[in-house]
């Protein structure tokens, strides 16, 4: 730009030493860019190379789902969907055996409408999933995504800081589907 305003050869090579400089210094003073310092300064956690996808920083108490069912792999899934046959969304259900987490299922609440006569003898152990991830509350989501890709995932079930990952733990669960509406929630313009 210097260049193109003075048409002077003779500026480019000190302007690109004086920005260089300019980069060091402040890079040795602040390691934060303008973008990044207030979340910084707030106590997030902002990895270098997210700076362009801010909405992967967020911690997992910020996207869980916090109403979750605990129940028994002995539970009757036909008694959980007559409980639930008012519901019209999905119902979380965290499997339990003993203390362990052992799965996890998701239900359409709203297919149980018109079937309360039913009978089918299954549990819900009989239709967990153990295609699960565990993850504390104050996990970054960046870290539970990967985390779900590697174990091929539907599900995090998050616990409290600092406690074992066992039933009395869980504060909430994360579905593929809580990461996208995380992420358009993050994308939707503002003042909307």
């Amino acid at each position: 730009m210097i260049f193109e305003m003075t048409r002077d050869y003779d500026l480019v090579m000190p302007s690109i030493v004086a920005v260089a400089l300019a980069i060091g210094v402040h890079r040795l003073l602040s390691p934060e860019n303008i973008y990044t310092i207030k979340l910084v300064g707030r106590g997030h956690f902002v990895p270098k190379a997210l700076h362009a996808n801010m909405f992967l920083v967020r911690r997992a108490s910020e996207v869980m789902e916090r109403d979750v069912t605990i129940l028994p792999a002995e539970a009757d899934f036909d008694a959980f969907l007559r409980q639930h046959a008012t519901g019209s969304g999905f119902e979380h259900v965290v499997v339990t055996r003993g203390n362990h987490i052992v799965g996890v299922v998701r239900i359409n609440t709203g297919l149980r409408r018109g079937l309360e006569a039913a009978y089918s003898g299954v549990s819900l152990g009989d239709v967990l999933q153990r295609n699960f991830t565990l993850a504390r509350e104050n996990d970054i989501v960046f870290d539970i995504v990967q985390r779900m890709a590697r174990h091929d995932a539907n599900m995090a079930v998050v616990t409290k800081i600092g406690g074992r990952y066992r039933p009395s733990a869980i504060v909430g669960v994360i579905s593929k589907e809580h990461i996208a509406d995380s992420v358009a929630e993050s994308i939707r313009p503002f003042g909307k």
